[in-house]
């Protein structure tokens, strides 16, 4: 029997709804938020009452990208969190409430959850998928973890950061430098023309498979004061090169985590998920590492970095093909465990 869902994501300031149909991806429309650039980062407020107008325009055009009926939707799936509140509760009422006047299931997702199985919609006849059990660098500006995926709906934390993200730490560091926001993106494309090794950056001497970057911001902080102090133009001089060996240095730092748990867990299916998985440098680094070990390496298409419904869809298929929806009554939750 053929399942047809309806994916609703709304966890920070990208409207988006998507159609999946047996794991096939027929619509993925995305409307992001350009309000929040100038503010430096996405105002709470802001985001909702834009989401509020956004999100019936957005799933009344995936539906019609996808060439199907309302009528045609097994179930309705909706991101329950993490994420900002005010985001959160405009898609996962607006998800109710169709399913309610249709009669069928809902199914909340874990945000997270929804972007490493990105990795399992299907667009094409050359859509790859990992094998089971694999091993997802899921790195984003909220989070940093190491997961070891044995089924769609098994998953294991096994790694992650004790304080800030590594995304989070892009951004920072990009607003230390003067670039505007969204940081990450900026950083990566300057980095492209300088010296990874300009500048040796300190990097954390954390346990196991976890993760530290507060320690790199502040060594980045004070590593550049001092530098100023000498020549106050330096940042403007060599801004590239200071991209350079920050997005190495953070790359370095995932990388060696990353080496880590493949050889503890000696599982060689290896993917990235999340909005940093977009990063150029970090793509290059994991594709050059992965052909030396041997490893199997899966990026993800760009438009499954960023938020988007595709992933939330493709996670509420495999839980409706396995039996599970949830109650009408379950809250959205800015912070949800993985």
């Amino acid at each position: 029997m053929s399942i047809t869902i309806l994916g609703i994501e709304s966890s920070c300031d990208d409207t988006s709804a998507a159609v999946i149909k047996d794991q096939w991806l027929l619509s993925n429309v995305i409307s992001s938020q350009d309000v929040h650039k100038s503010y430096g980062g996405v105002v709470s407020e802001l985001a909702s009452r834009a989401h509020q107008a956004n999100i019936i325009p957005v799933v009344e055009t995936a539906l019609s990208k996808a060439g199907v009926f309302i009528s045609d939707i097994d179930a309705i799936a909706y991101t329950r969190g993490p994420g900002l509140l005010g985001s959160l509760l405009v898609g996962s009422s607006f998800a109710k409430g169709l399913a309610l006047s249709l009669g069928i299931p809902i199914i909340s997702v874990n945000h997270l959850q929804g972007h490493v199985l990105s990795h399992f919609v299907l667009e094409d006849s050359k859509s790859q998928l990992p094998k089971l059990p694999f091993i997802c660098l899921l790195v984003s500006g909220g989070h940093t973890q190491i997961i070891l995926v044995r089924s769609p709906l098994d998953m294991e934390v096994v790694g992650q950061t004790i304080d800030d993200a590594a995304g989070e730490a892009f951004d920072k560091c990009a607003k230390v430098i003067g670039l505007p926001y969204p940081g990450g993106p900026m950083i990566d494309k300057l980095a492209a023309e300088g010296d990874p090794k300009f500048i040796k950056f300190s990097k954390p001497k954390i346990p196991n498979l976890n993760f530290s970057f507060s320690g790199l911001k502040t060594s980045f902080l004070y590593t550049l004061r001092d530098k100023q102090e000498e020549d106050k133009d330096f940042i403007n001089n060599h801004l590239a090169d200071i991209c350079a060996s920050l997005q190495s240095t953070i790359i370095e730092i995932l990388l060696s985590k990353l080496e880590k748990a493949v050889h503890t867990y000696k599982v060689y299916d290896v993917a990235i998920a999340g909005g940093v998985a977009a990063n150029s440098g970090l793509r290059s680094a994991l594709s050059e590492l992965g052909k030396r070990k041997g490893w199997n390496i899966f990026l993800p298409k760009k438009q499954f970095t960023t938020d988007n419904a595709a992933m939330i869809a493709i996670a509420g298929y495999y839980n409706f093909k396995n039996g599970k929806v949830s109650p009408i009554d379950e809250p959205p939750l800015a912070r949800m465990p993985f």
